[in-house]
């Protein structure tokens, strides 16, 4: 793959789980499993490990994130995972925002923008 080929990882008539381009990797998470915030939030970052190691990348790579609260009180059990999970000295631009999400039962989302190593 050349740096000017857009590669789309996964895609399906809607949306792709990953798109490269120029070594920039963007992705969007939504918790796959977990009824609690933390439960959902823990399930998410999982899934981007598998998801950034899927297109040769990681979270020390981790460029920009903008996170999805529907309940912006959730907010301090978000900061404490994400420490737990983020390298020390690794930490991304960041923004967090409170917004209605596609289902009632999602409590974050998560975009991503990564540098992937090529």
């Amino acid at each position: 793959m050349s740096n000017n080929d857009i590669h789309r990882h996964n895609p399906t008539p809607l949306w792709s789980d990953a798109v490269v381009f120029n070594r920039i990797a963007c992705f969007v998470e939504v918790p796959e499993s977990g009824n609690s915030f933390a439960d959902q939030t823990r399930a998410l970052l999982a899934q981007a490990d598998r998801t950034l190691a899927a297109i040769g990348s990681d979270k020390s790579r981790l460029m920009m994130v903008t996170i999805y609260l529907p309940n912006l009180a959730n907010r301090k059990a978000l900061n404490e995972i994400w420490a737990e999970w983020l390298p020390e000295g690794c930490a991304p631009a960041r923004a967090c925002v409170r917004a209605e999400l596609a289902s009632p039962d999602l409590q974050i989302e998560i975009a991503f923008t990564a540098a992937t190593r090529g």
